[in-house]
């Protein structure tokens, strides 16, 4: 049973898919506590704005944002052919390793050390490679929550977005159902990773969290329009992995697999 599962092509790449995905969204979790700025990454000159009363607001963004906007490519990729209900499968597998990931984090900050090792690595110029560490995977729990809850509404929300827009439009129009979903499910997770993270866990007003949201958002919906052409060419991949009469049979599968 096992040797068939493994021969079957939409089976293994789902395997793929999935592993892809988790890996993906764990490392863009870890990444996340580095703060990068757009505008050196350009090359171009640092421009201050201001927004809702917000000023010298300029595009430095968490490192987590290189990687997130592959999840909701992904999520597209697996809704238009193997449904809503393996996007959430997804979805809810991926929120509960991420979980299991930061208690390991916990785990290994506050496990003892021997006395010799918070030293060990000032000659690549770390004082303290306790702090270092704890630094670095002690992420707060406010981010963390609000990371997680923000990945999993804005993927159902996705998920959703895509299937009502697929039911209208059938087989056209790839690139509205795929960047009209990212982009309604990218405002949402924009503001709620904001809003539990730094309103309820630190007390942001409600006008830093709209500017930073917002600045946030402008960037993710620059790319989801910018990596439109990518989902084009790994559906066709994709499709001619497949061939036409099983991508047929896996299509037509998922537009009623939101039945559970």
């Amino acid at each position: 049973m096992i040797h068939s599962f493994l021969n079957d092509r939409p089976a293994r790449l789902f395997m793929f898919i999935t592993a892809f995905f988790i890996a993906n969204a764990l490392i863009a979790e870890c990444i996340g506590g580095k703060i990068f700025s757009l505008e050196a990454v350009l090359g171009v000159p640092v421009q201050t704005f201001t927004l809702f009363g917000e000023s010298g607001l300029s595009f430095n963004l968490t490192c987590g944002v290189l990687l997130w906007p592959l999840e909701f490519v992904i999520t597209d990729i697996v809704n238009e052919y193997y449904g809503p209900k393996a996007v959430r499968r997804i979805s809810y597998i991926a929120v509960g390793l991420i979980s299991y990931a930061f208690i390991m984090f916990y785990i290994a900050i506050n496990i003892p050390s021997p006395g010799w090792w918070p030293a060990s690595g000032k000659e690549q110029g770390v004082d303290d490679m306790q702090v270092a560490f704890a630094g670095v995977f002690g992420q707060g729990m406010w981010i963390i929550a609000g990371s997680l809850v923000a990945f999993l509404v804005s993927q159902i929300i996705d998920v959703t977005v895509f299937q009502q827009i697929k039911k209208r439009t059938g087989e056209k129009k790839i690139w509205l159902r795929a960047t009209g979903s990212t982009l309604v499910s990218q405002f949402v997770d924009s503001f709620i990773v904001l809003f539990i993270a730094f309103k309820l866990g630190r007390g942001w007003s409600w006008q830093q969290v709209m500017a930073i949201g917002l600045v946030n958002y402008i960037y993710k919906f620059t790319v989801a329009i910018i990596l439109t052409p990518l989902i084009y060419f790994i559906e066709g991949r994709i499709e001619r992995y497949f061939g036409s009469d099983v991508t047929r049979k896996l299509k037509l599968a998922a537009m009623g697999n939101d039945k559970t």
